[in-house]
C-alpha cells in the first residue's frame, strides 16, 4: 500500500525519492481512523535508506488527532539513528509554522524546512 486517500485528502509514498506527500485537508475522527496513514508511514520508514521526507507543503489542514499521530510518529523515529527525517512545510499554511516547530523538540535531529 503506497497510497491512502479520502474525499478531501491523499497521502502517498514514493519509494524512488523516499517521500511521503500529504495533500489536502485531513480531519479524521480519532486515532483509529488514522491507522492506515500510520501504516503507510511505518512502511515508508522500513523502506527508506538514509533519508525519509515528509512533504506537508500541500496539506491545508490537520486536526489535533492528526497532529498527535504525526507527533507519535516523530517520537518513534528516535529509534532510527540510521535515517534522517526531513519535514517540508509551507509558510502559506499558518497552522504548519507553529505545529511543525513543535516536532523539532520531539526529535532534535529533525530537519524542518518551512518555505
Amino acid at each position: 500500500m503506497n497510497k491512502v486517500q479520502g474525499t478531501k485528502y491523499s497521502v502517498d509514498y514514493t519509494e524512488s525519492t523516499n517521500t511521503v506527500n500529504f495533500i489536502g485537508d485531513i480531519s479524521l475522527g480519532g486515532t483509529q481512523e488514522y491507522v492506515p496513514i500510520v501504516e503507510l508511514l511505518e512502511k515508508s520508514t522500513a523502506d527508506a535508506t538514509e533519508t525519509l521526507i515528509l512533504n506537508l507543503k500541500e496539506l491545508s489542514f490537520l486536526n489535533s488527532s492528526g497532529i498527535s499521530m504525526l507527533s507519535k510518529f516523530v517520537i518513534g523515529f528516535r529509534k532510527r539513528k540510521d535515517i534522517q527525517l526531513v519535514i517540508l512545510g509551507s509558510k502559506n499554511m499558518p497552522w504548519q509554522v507553529k505545529s511543525l516547530k513543535n516536532l523539532e523538540r520531539l526529535l532534535p535531529g529533525l530537519k524542518l524546512q518551512i518555505e
